[in-house]
């Protein structure tokens, strides 16, 4: 490992799901920056991930781009092929694609319900069986799954995202236990209301009776902030958290 503080993150390699936009760019930007290696990942906007990796190389660093489905088990297998082929290995998972929806719950179907949870819960199985044991042979590893916030204080028209984002939680926290001996921590970020660019799927931004303290949207790069520090090698006595990034909306209990 380098001892450059100023890259912590030098010889680590990253994938970091849904990253050719918002939360996930952010977070791919600010690990290259650490001097990780980064796999930028899109499901098919190949156009918006290569701008991502030139951002990344632009600066001096190092990445490439995978388009991949995360449901689909073999693609996910060979994107981690290929990244152990072209960067050497895999030390970092963040876990961000997801599927955001906004339907009263006696609206939705079934096919609605399960893809929203299928691409957070199934695509979280997919990728961490297939990562986990380049990282056990490493004997050093992280991932970091997304959450949100909505799941924490209940909000209307999107059960099917309440589901999927409770039960990435039981995941990391399953998880964090199973890894604990191979020196691999497994958190949770929990965004709040943040400034990203919807896409027609997701519906109308939902609206909200209560405001945080800091009264204000979070931007990507508070979240990034957040799982990048989870990535640190001094985050070593972290796992199994939830970590909540929301201006004070959720104290917890």
């Amino acid at each position: 490992m380098s001892n450059n503080t100023k890259e912590p993150l030098v010889g680590k390699v990253a994938i970091v799901t849904g990253s050719a936009r918002n939360i996930g760019r952010a977070t791919a930007l600010a690990l290259a920056r650490d001097g990780a290696s980064v796999v930028i990942n899109a499901l098919q906007d190949l156009e918006a991930a290569e701008g991502v990796v030139y951002e990344i190389t632009e600066n001096g660093g190092t990445a490439i781009s995978i388009l991949c489905d995360v449901l689909d088990s073999e693609a996910v297998d060979a994107m981690v092929n290929e990244t152990v082929d072209k960067l050497g290995g895999i030390d970092m998972l963040v876990l961000n694609a997801s599927q955001r929806g906004q339907k009263p719950f006696i609206q939705l179907s079934h096919d609605e319900w399960r893809n929203v949870i299928d691409i957070s819960l199934d695509g979280a199985f997919f990728l961490s069986q297939s990562c986990v044991p380049h990282m056990i042979k490493k004997g050093w590893g992280r991932i970091v799954t997304l959450g949100g916030i909505s799941w924490h204080v209940g909000t209307p028209g999107r059960v099917h995202n309440l589901v999927a984002k409770s039960g990435l939680v039981g995941f990391t926290r399953g998880l964090a236990v199973e890894m604990a001996e191979h020196n691999i921590t497994v958190n949770c970020v929990s965004p709040g209301f943040i400034d990203t660019e919807r896409p027609a799927s997701a519906g109308k931004r939902p609206l909200f009776k209560k405001h945080p303290p800091i009264d204000r949207m979070g931007t990507t790069d508070e979240i990034a902030s957040m799982v990048r520090y989870l990535c640190q090698p001094e985050a070593s006595y972290i796992t199994g958290q939830t970590l909540h990034v929301n201006g004070g909306l959720f104290l917890g209990s």
